[in-house]
């Protein structure tokens, strides 16, 4: 079913043309696919553009508004969502300017610089690091424009000439005509694949693609709180666009290493402490490692298996955010697997001078289990 265009652009049915445009602008901003991370990006910029190019429209408008997407269908030259994707590009141009998505064609013949791909790069750190945070340099391979023709293509001293298929736009259009009325398709020219430019003398460096691999450092900072798997975005310095134009961007994927004394689960750690019996029975102090060092914990007469204890505020940062989570620790005890007879004969004697009072439980074990993984 089709979408409501009002409800795309999350406007009132009587919004004024300031308003639609408005609208259209920031979602296109957030939506396009050569800005936006959510998968979904692409298909929601096309229905909002979709949404926009009828509501900016007043014929398209008053049909949309009496007869809803069968009226448009119906209408001529109109087929619900059949219109030309390629001029997108001029609505852009106009909000926004010649430079802010890159790529395509523009009115007047005038081409506008391509945008270079984005790259991707990983970076491995340790726990305790993402609690902190930290700069460092991660290497990849770039394509970057090359010095000896300056990212033109072109031998030094000679020049691209204007490509004759499409005038220098990098797009050309074919137009059908049906009953329904034109339609027009617009694509990236075959000549000069998008470039709008043919270089008759390429450079013999980057044998006229204008770019060369090159080896790469780029520092970043890492901040504290960070999720295994996320990425963190690098502004202009991604690949170069072929021909020259705005470079794409780096995204970095953090992976954070498993640490054997702690999990994470949130912004909370989690960790173990075995309690021999007599300390469980007796009470001791255990030197316990935590993201912030070794820290001394003290455990109470009679602590329980299963026991949990809470150190507030020793867990990860909050990405972006204020405070920490917790440190979780549960307490294993272990018992004894060999006994001598003399040890055997005193702890006989220690259980027949032992009474109901002594065991009275304070708690079952499957609940403080619970607490400890809430």
């Amino acid at each position: 079913m089709a979408k409501d265009y009002y409800t795309l652009l999350g406007l009132p049915r009587d919004a004024l043309e300031a308003d639609i445009k408005k609208a259209f602008r920031g979602l296109a901003r957030q939506l396009h696919p050569d800005v936006s991370d959510e998968p979904d990006a692409e298909e929601r910029f096309k229905e909002v553009v979709e949404a926009y190019e009828v509501l900016s429209d007043s014929e398209k408008r008053q049909v949309y508004d009496r007869y809803g997407h069968d009226g448009l269908r119906g209408a001529s030259g109109q087929s619900g969502g059949g219109f030309d994707f390629g001029n997108v590009s001029d609505l852009f141009s106009a909000f926004f300017g010649d430079d802010l998505l890159g790529g395509g064609g523009g009115r007047g013949g005038q081409r506008r610089a391509q945008r270079g791909p984005d790259l991707a790069a990983e970076v491995a750190i340790d726990l305790e690091d993402a609690a902190t945070g930290l700069s460092t340099e991660v290497p990849y391979q770039v394509a970057a424009a090359c010095d000896t023709c300056s990212g033109s293509g072109a031998k030094p001293g000679t020049h691209a000439s204007t490509c004759g298929t499409c005038r220098g736009a990098g797009r050309v259009q074919q137009i059908t005509r049906s009953p329904l009325g034109e339609f027009v398709r617009t694509g990236t020219c075959p000549t000069c694949g998008g470039a709008g430019k043919v270089i008759e003398d390429p450079c013999a460096v980057c044998r006229g693609d204008g770019r060369v691999v090159q080896e790469k450092t780029l520092r970043v900072d890492i901040p504290a709180g960070i999720h295994d798997g996320q990425r963190i975005r690098i502004s202009g310095e991604g690949h170069a666009a072929s021909g020259g134009g705005l470079t794409g961007d780096v995204y970095v994927r953090v992976h954070v290493r498993e640490d054997e004394r702690f999990a994470r689960e949130g912004n909370d750690i989690f960790s173990t402490v075995d309690l021999t019996f007599t300390q469980a029975t007796l009470g001791t102090s255990v030197t316990i490692p935590t993201l912030d060092g070794d820290m001394e914990v003290a455990f109470e007469p009679g602590t329980q298996p299963g026991t949990l204890r809470i150190l507030d505020g020793k867990g990860m940062p909050v990405l972006q955010g204020r405070g920490r989570g917790d440190h979780r620790i549960l307490v294993n005890v272990v018992l004894p697997r060999r006994l001598n007879d003399e040890q055997r004969r005193q702890l006989e004697e220690l259980d027949r001078t032992l009474d109901d009072e002594a065991y009275r439980p304070d708690g079952g074990f499957f609940s403080k289990l619970k607490s400890a993984f809430r």
